[in-house]
C-alpha cells in the first residue's frame, strides 16, 4: 500500500447531505451503472451509516454500510477515480469493517461487479470470500452484468 502525504492527512467524518453533489460526480466518473443523488438522499432518510474520506476538503472516497445485529450490508465503497490505487479505498474499507465490528455484527456482506478486478482484491484481502453470483445485477452495465456476492465473518 502507498503511503503518500494525502493519506497520511486525509479525514474520516461522517457523510452530510450537502456532499451528495459532489459524491453524485464521483459516481457518475467511476460506475458504470451510477446511484442517483436521490438514492443517496434515502441513505440519509434510511438511517444508514455514512461516511467520506477527504484532505482539504475534497472528497477522495466515500461509503455506505447498513449495520444490523447479525449482519451488515456495504452498500457502496468508492474512491475518486484519478486516486485510486493510492490506499484510499483500503482506508474507507477498514473503517466500514471498524463501525461492524464495534456493533458486535456477525458478518459484512457486499456485492461487486465481476469485471471491477481491483475491488474484488481488496475484499479479498481483507478476508472477503466468495458465495454467490448474482447474474445481470447490474443491467446498464456494458462491462460486467454479473455480480460477486461476498461475505466477511467477524
Amino acid at each position: 500500500m502507498v503511503v503518500t502525504p494525502e493519506r497520511l492527512t486525509s479525514q474520516l467524518r461522517e457523510m452530510q447531505q450537502a456532499d451528495v453533489s459532489e459524491i453524485a460526480l464521483i459516481e457518475k466518473k467511476v460506475f458504470p451503472d451510477p446511484w442517483s443523488e436521490n438514492l443517496f438522499h434515502d441513505c440519509f432518510r434510511l438511517g444508514y451509516t455514512c461516511r467520506v474520506l477527504e484532505n482539504n476538503s475534497m472528497i477522495h472516497a466515500y461509503g455506505i454500510i447498513v449495520i444490523e445485529h447479525i449482519e451488515s450490508h456495504i452498500l457502496n465503497l468508492c474512491v475518486r477515480s484519478e486516486l485510486r490505487q493510492k490506499g484510499f479505498g483500503r482506508m474507507m474499507l477498514d473503517h466500514l469493517l471498524d463501525l461492524a465490528r464495534t456493533s458486535k455484527t456477525n458478518t459484512v456482506s457486499l456485492e461487486v461487479n465481476t469485471t471491477n478486478l481491483p475491488a474484488i482484491q481488496l475484499y479479498k484481502s481483507a478476508g472477503f470470500h466468495q458465495i454467490d453470483i448474482l447474474k445481470e445485477y447490474y443491467p446498464q452495465s456494458d462491462e460486467g452484468r454479473d455480480a460477486i456476492v461476498m461475505k466477511l465473518d467477524l
